[in-house]
């Protein structure tokens, strides 16, 4: 009975997981700014790799390979916001005109 939980909790993990990676490669692929694909990048990989990763750890059994598994999602969890500001800073820096891709809507236009 325990091994059909772990199943059904591994599949839902993994099914998860994939419909994050789903999103963010929609996501990067619809949106036309750096910035907007870069951050529908972020979140999914960051939400995709937690859940698939989790999954297998579930599937598996408790051993030095879940502790690995841990170890991953710490690493990528600490360098991908890293890697996306980092990349933010450099489009910022290096496009000359920023503000045709923004949408400015004044609060005091409104009343």
């Amino acid at each position: 009975m325990l091994a059909w939980i772990r199943f059904i909790a591994s599949a839902v993990f993994m099914i998860t997981g994939l419909f994050a990676f789903a999103c963010s490669v929609l996501g990067v692929w619809r949106f036309g700014f750096v910035m907007n694909r870069m951050h529908a990048a972020g979140i999914g990989d960051t939400l995709g790799i937690l859940c698939v990763a989790v999954s297998l750890i579930i599937g598996g059994e408790l051993s030095i390979d879940s502790l690995k598994l841990v170890l991953v999602i710490a690493f990528l969890w600490f360098t991908s916001p890293t890697s996306s500001h980092f990349l933010g800073q450099i489009e910022l820096f290096t496009n000359r005109e920023p503000e045709k891709h923004m949408r400015r809507e004044d609060i005091h236009d409104a009343d």
